[in-house]
């Protein structure tokens, strides 16, 4: 365990030095999570009622999709493993004393934290400040807030143990770019990233929830606000904890397949 913490604090370090993108990022996500609360305030404008959500619950929705964003963001994708895939220099990853499943699940853990602890104070501490209803609210009881803060966790090891998905299945491609493209623009939609899943129609709304998908950005972000509370929630956490561990026993599987009949330069 020592070994992946050292690990995990020189991929923090090394990616806190982009201070400049950081600022970029928090600029550009200010910006698009207030144009997003705007375009959806016009609807709501119109008949409040038929909207799932209220509208101070899309704001924070909102809010925290931006704040976190590095952390939940399915189409982020270390190029790094990618690359030592497709090149062979996975070699040289497997001449270390570590398993390599574990040490890039927590690279990518490493890669997404570094990029959202530079961006969310900010925006979390900014969009507190707006008047109601477009401001970040606080959830609205402490165990709705501890629920929270479980689903958050799991969500985000949720996101990495699916991009592990990708990882390990690039060993039986030529190029990454297919599965990339099909599964992330996949994830992105069914995580709720770009319609919040309230939305949907109720019939797609209901299976969709049951994908491991909807246990990413999209459960954590409705206990937040109160759109799931009580038994609602303490389902949707039981949940993402088994779709946690199906995730992570059949990226482990596939990976030991991988490496199994994995020929690297001809070797």
């Amino acid at each position: 365990m020592k070994k992946y913490h050292s690990f995990f604090r020189l991929y923090i370090v090394n990616s806190l030095q982009y201070r400049a993108a950081a600022f970029a990022g928090i600029v550009t996500q200010f910006s698009w999570g207030f144009l997003q609360i705007l375009m959806y305030t016009a609807f709501y404008k119109s008949n409040p009622s038929a909207f799932p959500m209220g509208l101070s619950q899309l704001s924070s929705y909102f809010w925290l999709q931006q704040a976190f964003m590095a952390l939940f963001m399915t189409w982020f994708l270390d190029k790094d493993i990618l690359d030592s895939i497709s090149s062979g220099g996975v070699a040289y990853e497997l001449c270390r004393p570590l398993d390599l499943y574990n040490m890039w699940y927590v690279k990518s853990m490493a890669n997404r934290f570094s990029k959202a602890i530079l961006r969310c104070l900010p925006i979390l501490f900014a969009a507190f400040l707006l008047p109601e209803p477009y401001a970040l609210t606080f959830p609205p009881d402490a165990l709705l807030a501890l629920s929270f803060g479980i689903s958050f966790i799991a969500g985000f090891l949720i996101v990495v143990a699916f991009s592990m998905l990708i990882y390990v299945i690039t060993f039986f491609t030529l190029s990454p770019i297919g599965i990339r493209i099909v599964a992330l623009s996949l994830m992105e939609f069914l995580s709720g990233g770009i319609i919040p899943l309230p939305f949907l129609p109720d019939k797609i709304r209901l299976i969709v929830e049951l994908l491991p998908f909807a246990s990413m950005q999209n459960m954590p972000y409705r206990i937040y606000s109160g759109n799931i509370t009580g038994m609602q929630a303490v389902y949707g956490i039981q949940l993402q904890l088994f779709w946690l561990l199906t995730l992570v026993m059949l990226g482990k599987f596939l990976m030991n397949k991988a490496l199994k009949q994995t020929v690297i330069q001809g070797g």
